[in-house]
């Protein structure tokens, strides 16, 4: 199922082989103290006190949990907006990652409407490969389907790539209509890929832009009104409309409230093929955050909007109950005293998103299993697992046994920091997440058998990352 990019170029050096001992191992199934024992880039052995081979690299995880590494779905590193370019390159964004325990990102790979499907593929590849730290593979943005672009589809789909993106938002610029996502979900359908879509209503949200300009509401705090959450709803609705039509795999991206969830709720218990996402910034911010004054919003304007705090615990159960399959950061870096300015006098010209890709796994941990809100298994299963079967990945990625990858998270539960841009690798110039509070982090992070990142320092290699191809998943295993 799983094709290597090049295996030819792998010219660097790694240990003979990595054993991990008496760690607490945590996948989404099962935990249990055993050792792991690591060789040609792959877990081969767990049992319990195994012997170390000579040459092999010994690692101690007492007191520790040993994590499969974990996938970040859905993040933007090379991201062209509005004249400007997010702050991380692959390099900077992936240290970043591995210092927080994410092991394997997808990006979206993002041609607008004016470039050619295929040469957005070999930019966004040729940017990734030799510059990665980590492993990577990407969802192909759709932001035109005709005969020509379906045809360059088909071939990337070929190349090893098993998921779409589509934007239900951005008219003009990425988004679809209502043909084009007709085309674009029957395609997929039959090439066994599935869809991940942003879901708004992109003439709505223009009207309500519109609208809010021309009564003197430039500033960020009005950017929620322009999308509010019934916009966001109406999209979900759309999409799944049409997915239940072309009984089409479909994956929501970024879901912000409880409208969209339980509109989304509402399509999967009629028989609709959809499973949700949400982002770790919903989870513990909120639309005041937008209302900062002196422009400081701005840090905090993204697309769906921050909601009303009300939402938090909706989003929260969800995720325990499995109603949302995945946890991401959307992670997109623009720098404030720049680039964010550009919207001073109109909010819609402020660069959309949020740097969360260093801290989505440690806060995730200490806000929602410290919390109380999910437990351990819960917590490996939407940071990792779900994300590696929804997308092809799985067993060689999100989890521990015999044959995975032996990408590993040792992690240190009695660790304590506070998250700020000082100490932070993401390459932006402040942190959304400024003066909160941590309980553990990473002790020991391993991309396929070699330590990459120890105790928030990256120690790895950066050109290590490997483009993963995937086969069409065709949906057997969730």
């Amino acid at each position: 199922m799983f094709v290597l990019s090049n295996p030819r170029a792998r010219v660097y050096k790694t240990p003979m082989s990595l054993l991990v001992k008496n760690g607490e191992i945590v996948t989404a199934s099962e935990r249990y103290v055993a050792d792991i024992f690591c060789a040609d880039e792959t877990v081969t052995r767990i049992e319990p006190n195994i012997p170390p081979p000579p040459g092999a690299e010994v690692i101690d995880a007492t007191g520790n949990y040993v994590f499969p590494g974990f996938i970040d779905p859905h993040v933007h590193i090379y991201l062209p907006c509005m004249g400007t370019f997010a702050k991380d390159t692959h390099e900077t964004a992936s240290k970043a990652a591995l210092v927080g325990g994410t092991t394997t990102l997808i990006e979206m790979l993002g041609p607008d409407r004016t470039q050619e499907p295929m040469a957005g593929f070999e930019l966004w590849l040729g940017k990734a490969q030799g510059h990665c730290a980590c492993d990577f593979t990407f969802h192909m943005t759709v932001s035109r389907c005709d005969e020509a672009a379906e045809k360059q589809l088909v071939e990337i789909v070929e190349r090893g790539i098993s998921s779409f993106k589509i934007y239900l938002a951005y008219k003009d610029a990425f988004g679809l209509n209502d043909h084009e996502l007709y085309r674009t979900l029957r395609l997929a359908r039959k090439l066994g890929v599935i869809t991940t879509a942003h879901c708004e209503n992109a003439d709505l949200i223009q009207e309500l832009q519109a609208q809010l300009l021309a009564e003197g509401k430039t500033g960020p705090e009005w950017h929620h009104a322009s999308r509010p959450p019934i916009v966001e709803a109406e999209g979900v609705h759309h999409l799944l409309t049409f997915a239940e039509l072309l009984d089409a795999h479909v994956y929501i991206v970024h879901v912000s409230c409880e409208e969209a969830l339980r509109a989304a709720s509402a399509g999967k218990s009629r028989g609709v093929k959809v499973w949700t996402e949400t982002l770790i910034q919903y989870l513990l911010l909120d639309k005041t955050c937008a209302e900062r004054p002196n422009f400081e919003g701005a840090k905090f304007v993204m697309s769906p909007p921050l909601r009303d705090k009300s939402n938090q615990a909706v989003l929260w159960n969800g995720l325990r109950d499995g109603a949302i399959s995945t946890l991401a950061s959307d992670h997109a870096p623009f720098d404030f005293e720049t680039q964010k300015r550009m919207g001073e006098k109109d909010f819609t010209k402020i660069p959309n998103g949020i740097p969360s890709l260093e801290h989505r796994v440690n806060a995730f941990y200490t806000y929602g299993v410290k919390r109380g809100w999910l437990d351990l298994h819960r917590f490996v299963d939407a940071a990792s697992t779900q994300a590696a079967k929804l997308f092809g990945l799985f067993p060689r990625k999100g989890t521990i046994q015999p044959g995975s990858d032996a990408d590993l998270v040792i992690y240190d539960p009695d660790y304590r920091g506070i998250l700020s841009a000082e100490t932070q690798m993401m390459n932006v110039d402040y942190n959304p997440f400024e003066g909160m509070a941590i309980e553990g982090r990473p002790h020991v992070v391993t991309v396929r058998g070699q330590v990459a990142a120890r105790d928030g320092q990256f120690v790895g290699q950066v050109s290590r990352g490997r483009f993963l191809q995937r086969e069409p998943n065709h949906f057997q295993v969730f």
